[in-house]
């Protein structure tokens, strides 16, 4: 795919903020521009007027259908009157994170292990952003795939979170490891404390998918689990909550 779709005030705001995007087309009503420079912090001045094309609501949709068509993505109804099409993000190899390590550069790294569910996903690296993560790690195969509705949840963060693609996780967990990371895996199973791992400077968090936890090749290479321990009668917690409240643990404490 030579261009993405974006959906979502926020997330077309902060596209539209990154250098590393070209903006080839916002489709919008005028309504969309109005949400876009209040909702999105825009002044007008930051909107390239010359790549807008102005339409009415229906016909908006129309054309948004089409192009879901063409991406064969399944259309859902375009909120706030406005969508745009940017170059695609950057998908990174594991060597970019390998150079900032060996610069010693301290990284906070969130690897994700088979998390398929797009809202997950995205939800999750809404929070990555929050918190100031550096990457998410997925690998090539199981992972949650990016798209408009992605971009929607996902509130901007993928303008801000560096995503790395590798074609096996157990070896780059491996490779991080020998540079100095420290992995650590949350697991229901664990017993370890997340408040002793906030000293240390490069930091990889391990995720598994909801339903099944971290594979076992995951899990043989990580050399910390560590659990949420629940206080009242629920004892399990969606991914993504989950991982809000570890990264809060790990990486909101350790500045």
């Amino acid at each position: 795919m030579d261009h993405d779709l974006i959906v979502g005030i926020h997330s077309i705001a902060e596209a539209l903020k990154n250098p590393e995007r070209a903006i080839y087309e916002i489709v919008a009503t005028e309504e969309g521009i109005d949400e876009l420079k209040k909702r999105g912090g825009l002044k007008r001045e930051e909107i390239p007027m010359d790549k807008v094309r102005l339409l009415e609501g229906h016909a908006l949709q129309e054309e948004a259908k089409k192009i879901y068509r063409d991406l064969d993505m399944e259309f859902n109804r375009v909120p706030s009157g406005i969508f745009m099409l940017v170059s695609p993000v950057n998908i990174l190899e594991p060597t970019w994170i390998y150079t900032q390590l060996e610069s010693r550069i301290p990284l906070k790294i969130l690897a994700l292990d088979q998390v398929t569910d797009a809202h997950n996903g995205a939800a999750i690296m809404r929070t990555a952003a929050f918190f100031g993560i550096d990457a998410i790690l997925i690998s090539a195969k199981g992972n949650f795939g990016l798209g408009p509705n992605f971009a929607r949840i996902a509130s901007g963060a993928t303008e801000h979170v560096k995503i790395v693609r590798c074609s096996a996780l157990p070896k780059t967990l491996s490779k991080l490891k020998d540079l100095g990371v420290t992995c650590i895996g949350l697991s229901e199973h664990a017993t370890g404390d997340l408040q002793k791992t906030a000293e240390k400077k490069s930091i990889c968090l391990v995720l598994g998918a909801e339903d099944v936890g971290m594979s076992h090749a995951v899990s043989r290479v990580v050399e910390t689990t560590i659990s949420l321990k629940p206080a009242g009668k629920i004892k399990s917690l969606n991914v993504s909550v989950a991982a809000a409240i570890a990264m809060e643990k790990i990486f909101g404490e350790a500045d």
